[in-house]
């Protein structure tokens, strides 16, 4: 009685496995010819950072629509190598896509987003962007960011500011006035010369700052903080010309 019972259940087992092996070849099968319904795009970090819309992040995709996505079979599409494509735009920062139930291609899109602007007088201009990339200028949109001048900015665009002990220096700079609310509204602009001795454009005051190395960035801001919050209202805001931040200890203002 008992091994009867032991075999009747070892026939189910061996049904239901039958059947879900069935199931599963029969669903593999389904979506290996399935193809792609729709291309949904979400991009995110957009806010005030219009270089790149959904038609951008198609193009890219499709290859300028020579390379045909939807309706194309998911076994035809490579989703690694359409990533790599995505990426290849410098605005772009990082690219994931994948397939959902519903038989569409997600595309997420994270852009970069520019933090200061080269001026070079011997070349195009280039942004900044957060993580230390070099961007080019585009004619879709314009951001209002600090603007960097002088004869190290050829150097400067050559490559991301991170690969080189000059370029993170300038790249903390950058960063550090961008964190901060203050200077972020008071520099205007951060000219850098060969000898990468920096000077400082204020928004609003007359008179510029002669920073020195970007170095020892919390000192000379502090310093520079006295001198705007106690020097300067007694003083009157454009009595000086230029100020001084190189030496230990000392304010130097004429």
């Amino acid at each position: 009685m008992f091994r009867k019972y032991k075999m009747k259940i070892g026939a189910k087992l061996l049904i239901a496995g039958v059947v879900l092996i069935s199931v599963i070849g029969f669903t593999d099968s389904r979506q290996s010819g399935e193809v792609c319904k729709d291309v949904v795009i979400r991009i995110s970090n957009q806010h005030e950072n219009y270089y790149v819309d959904e038609s951008d992040v198609l193009a890219l995709m499709t290859d300028n629509g020579n390379q045909a996505v939807k309706g194309t079979s998911f076994k035809e599409l490579n989703l690694k190598d359409i990533e790599q494509k995505v990426e290849m735009d410098k605005f772009i920062k990082e690219a994931e896509i994948y397939k959902d139930l519903k038989g569409n291609l997600l595309v997420k899109v994270e852009l970069r987003r520019p933090l200061a602007r080269v001026i070079q007088t011997q070349g195009p201009d280039a942004y900044i962007a957060e993580d230390g990339a070099v961007l080019p200028v585009s004619t879709k949109y314009t951001s209002r960011v600090t603007l960097i001048s002088g004869s190290y900015s050829q150097e400067l665009v050559k490559q991301d500011l991170t690969t080189t002990e000059e370029g993170k220096k300038i790249y903390d700079l950058i960063k550090y006035i961008n964190k901060d609310k203050f200077w972020k509204a008071q520099v205007a602009q951060i000219d850098i010369d060969e000898n990468l001795n920096v000077l400082l454009y204020p928004q609003v005051t007359k008179q510029y700052v002669e920073f020195g190395k970007p170095e020892d960035l919390e000192r000379k801001f502090k310093k520079l903080k006295i001198f705007y919050d106690r020097i300067l209202p007694q003083k009157g805001w454009n009595t000086y010309s230029r100020v001084n931040l190189e030496y230990e200890g000392q304010i130097i203002a004429e």
